[in-house]
């Protein structure tokens, strides 16, 4: 018998185990129920991806400041690790633009642009990232990214997009532009030199564009990238087009990243800390908003906080075999989707794809046009502007639209970090105010019903000269008391001596603290003074259990705490008749 119970014990810790394994490492629980039409759609939609990462991976490096196999480097490694611990079943990680141009602009302040320095910063920066995603996701911090508003993240992304394109330009025209961050520097210099843009280069640039965007309008999955990629290597290696001005990628080193610990330093650590911080969250924001569209679509749930354990992670396995920080991506999710994933391992066949090709196929591209790497870019990042969220606040809020257009003109005029890190501030100053200036109303009945609504949104709502029914929808605490204060006794004064009762609907103050419990002790005292009866209705058990902890709810008396408005007005009314036909006072413990 106690054998029989030892060993139902060690089977139920033995499935309890597994419990655990599934959650930490999702595929475990994937592979499970795998079979051969799941794997069907995953390897079509895994080989799709992989052919669409080879030259967006490439051109991904080369806006991020490094040489174009680094972005090879990151799509094998941190694909294999999020696929193990990842919870969207289709979204494609790897590097993307708007991560590649924060590594840029954030490593670029320390090092010069593609030197060795700044690609060991560069890979210290995707640890660092890990670390900040994977402790965040541990210790379920996903909450954070809320102080990445959406009006600052679409008016950080639109800037970044005129950026990204204006850094491009250079290398879509074959003219030698001086580096900097700013815009209008770069169009102005542009228009000055226009005449001695390349010609080859720029038909080269504007060809790949129209061609990118006509295959897409044609067929999306289809690989138009590596399309534009195969014809313009072959015609300029064909043509000889190098030697006619036309700059091209070059050498590309064979064979798969190296494990290395060389970039470790810490007093580099810490002039990146900023940078890091920022990535960190501007990635994990683009990453989760696509995972949660793309599950929502298909009926499952993403974890929020074991997508950061998996970004996380994926950083830190990728920092070890030189890749540069990674993320989910819009575009390569999208046709992750379409072309039949149905779960992760389409990631790993994506990474297999990318690893063949740094082993055996890098050589091809030694004629691969700068040009039409740009051009790829520029037709990934276009996107990224968001004008539709501009003309839908201009319609629906103002408010969040001058934090959208803030955000922006910052972003264009002081750079990358500082336009987002004026956003989050400009975030967090509305959120505040917004605390200490929430919504109240004053409240009417409805007819003869026992519904009580606001009168500046219903005209008919009915309102009685000796009653004042007050709704507070906010908590009540430290912030905005005095607002609460304000407010009621402005309506207060604006009723005269005729008041003879005032109603709190309290059903909207989900909690109370120290200095409300004394403000609203400060109120009652007041009305007492005045003559005026005072009854709190709705209080949800919380704001109730203070309000009695305190002793309101002893010097008001139990009898005028009331379930909803409706109760109050009908006790009062009825005490009132009562008392008239007595010709006695009302009696209140006020």
């Amino acid at each position: 018998m106690a054998g029989s119970i030892k060993l139902s014990a060690f089977f139920t810790q033995v499935k309890n185990l597994k419990t655990h394994i599934k959650k930490f490492i999702p595929l475990a629980d994937t592979l499970s129920s795998y079979n051969k039409s799941v794997f069907k759609g995953d390897l079509n939609a895994g080989v799709t991806v992989g052919i669409m990462l080879i030259p967006q991976g490439m051109a991904y490096a080369i806006l991020a400041g490094l040489p174009p196999v680094y972005g090879l480097y990151a799509s094998i490694i941190p694909l294999v690790i999020y696929a193990l611990f990842g919870t969207s079943k289709q979204l494609a990680v790897g590097p993307v633009a708007m991560v590649s141009l924060l590594v840029v602009a954030g490593v670029g302040e320390f090092a010069e642009v593609g030197s060795a320095r700044f690609i060991q910063l560069a890979i210290l920066t995707a640890l660092g990232v890990g670390l900040v995603q994977f402790l965040m996701g541990v210790f379920r911090m996903g909450f954070l990214v809320n102080f990445l508003s959406h009006p600052v993240l679409s008016g950080f992304t639109s800037a970044a997009a005129l950026i990204i394109g204006a850094s491009q330009i250079k290398n879509l025209t074959g003219l030698d532009l001086p580096r900097t961050k700013q815009v209008q520097e770069i169009v102005i210099e542009t228009a000055r030199r226009f005449t001695e843009i390349e010609p080859i280069t720029a038909a080269i640039g504007i060809g790949s564009i129209a061609a990118i965007i006509l295959i897409r309008k044609w067929k999306r999955t289809f690989p138009s990238a590596l399309v534009v990629v195969v014809v313009g290597t072959a015609v300029t290696a064909l043509f000889g087009l190098n030697q006619h001005g036309v700059a091209i990628v070059g050498d590309i080193p064979k064979g798969l990243p190296a494990f290395s610990l060389e970039f470790l330093n810490l007093s580099d650590a810490r002039i990146l800390i900023p940078t890091v911080l920022i990535i960190s969250l501007v990635s994990y924001m683009e990453s989760i908003a696509v995972a949660k569209a793309i599950a929502n679509k298909h009926g499952y749930k993403v974890d929020a906080n074991q997508e950061l354990v998996a970004l996380g992670a994926a950083n830190i396995g990728g920092a070890f075999f030189q890749a540069f920080p990674t993320t989910g991506g819009f575009s390569r999710t999208a046709v992750n989707d379409q072309s039949g994933a149905n779960s992760t391992v389409a990631s790993i066949i994506s990474a297999v794809i990318i690893a063949l090709t740094v082993l055996f196929l890098t050589p091809l591209f030694y004629y691969l046009p700068s040009a039409v790497l740009a051009a790829i870019i520029m037709v990934a990042v276009a996107g990224l502007f968001d004008a539709a969220e501009m003309k839908h606040l201009w319609k629906t809020d103002k408010r969040d639209l001058a934090m959208l257009l803030v955000t922006f003109i910052a972003t264009l005029a002081l750079g990358i970090e500082e336009g987002i890190a004026i956003g989050v501030v400009l975030s967090l100053i509305l959120v505040i105010y917004s605390s200490t200036k929430p919504h109240s109303a004053e409240l009417g009945q409805l007819g003869e019903t026992r519904n009580y609504r606001n009168i500046n949104r219903y005209n008919e709502a009915n309102i009685s000269d000796e009653i004042l029914i007050y709704r507070y929808d906010s908590a009540l605490y430290f912030a905005n008391v005095e607002h609460f204060q304000d407010t009621l006794f402005s309506k207060i004064e604006q009723r005269g001596e005729k008041l003879e009762l005032v109603i709190l609907d309290a059903s909207a103050i989900h909690t109370i603290d120290s200095t409300g419990i004394h403000t609203l002790n400060e109120i009652i005292k007041d009305l007492k003074h005045r003559g005026i009866t005072f009854f709190i209705a709705g209080a949800i058990g919380p704001v109730r259990d203070k309000l009695k902890t305190s002793g309101i709810q002893e010097s008001m008396g139990q009898e005028n705490f009331f379930f909803d408005v409706s109760d109050a007005v009908m006790f009062y009314k009825e005490t009132h008749e009562r008392n008239r036909k007595t010709f006695s006072p009302i009696q209140t413990n006020v």
